[in-house]
């Protein structure tokens, strides 16, 4: 017998086969066109947010303090540029061993690891620790020759408070401390925590403690990328520190004590 081959009964099953993979084909590249879509209109604000947090890290900028005058624009509380010596805890793994590497090319006394090891202690999630202070230029040369083989050791230009004319004035100037626990929690509760991110000092007593909000300024912020870095923060602001007299008797005695009085034209010429 010869069989006989139905073409067109074939020729229809083509067409549908044909068909159904047009359709597969037609809807996985809707399916891809939709993915794109969502992903590059309706995402892209949260992908371009975490692509700039990935290549992007803002950096807490502290502001150089306020400079204190007296009412003759005699200055008693300045700022010295001086070369600091930080760790960057999230870069070193093993951060003792560090410290003795870094021994071996300057001196670190053992009250430098006791304050680096406390401060470690009191603070969490800082960008970098100072270990020691003041460097001289042949400490810093002896680092930055060796910084290859120190990863997370960092050389940075810091402010330190100065008093020109020493201890005169210093129980009405004061001085400035590092932030204690104490200080922390005052500062958190007013709300103030935040503007002292990178700051490791504030003001304890006297002038420096009376007029801290407006000694410290604002806080900045840098943006650390691979090719550019933006800044911005407000210094502190100048205070002028003016005494005044007091008599706590009042008028009791006062035709003995006197008083004094702005100087006169005659004064001036007397």
């Amino acid at each position: 017998m010869v069989e006989v081959r139905d073409t067109e009964q074939e020729l229809r099953r083509l067409r549908w086969r044909l068909a159904v993979a047009f359709l597969l084909v037609l809807t996985s590249f809707g399916l891809l066109v939709a993915r794109f879509v969502y992903l590059q209109v309706y995402r892209y604000s949260d992908f371009h947010a975490q692509a700039e947090d990935n290549r992007i890290a803002v950096v807490p900028v502290p502001p150089p303090r306020g400079l204190i005058y007296d009412r003759n624009g005699i200055l008693l509380a300045e700022n010295v540029s001086a070369y600091t010596l930080e760790l960057m805890p999230n870069r070193i793994k093993d951060i003792e061993r560090t410290i003795d590497e870094v021994a071996k090319l300057i001196e670190i006394s053992p009250r430098d690891r006791r304050m680096f090891r406390r401060m470690a202690e009191e603070t969490k999630n800082v960008d970098s620790l100072p270990l020691k202070t003041r460097l001289t230029d042949e400490e810093v040369a002896k680092i930055a020759a060796h910084r290859f083989r120190l990863p997370g050791v960092e050389v940075r230009a810091r402010l330190f408070r100065n008093y020109p004319l020493g201890d005169t004035g210093s129980h009405v100037i004061g001085y400035i401390g590092r932030i204690s626990p104490a200080d922390k929690r005052r500062l958190e509760a007013a709300e103030l925590l935040s503007n002292y991110a990178g700051t490791h000092h504030i003001g304890k007593v006297g002038v420096e403690y009376s007029y801290e909000e407006h000694l410290h300024g604002d806080t900045g912020f840098e943006e650390v990328a691979k090719i550019a870095a933006h800044r911005y923060r407000l210094p502190g602001v100048e205070v002028r520190a003016r005494l005044f007299r007091n008599y706590p008797l009042g008028d009791t005695g006062a035709h003995v004590i006197g008083y004094i009085g702005r100087i006169s034209p005659a004064d001036k010429r007397r």
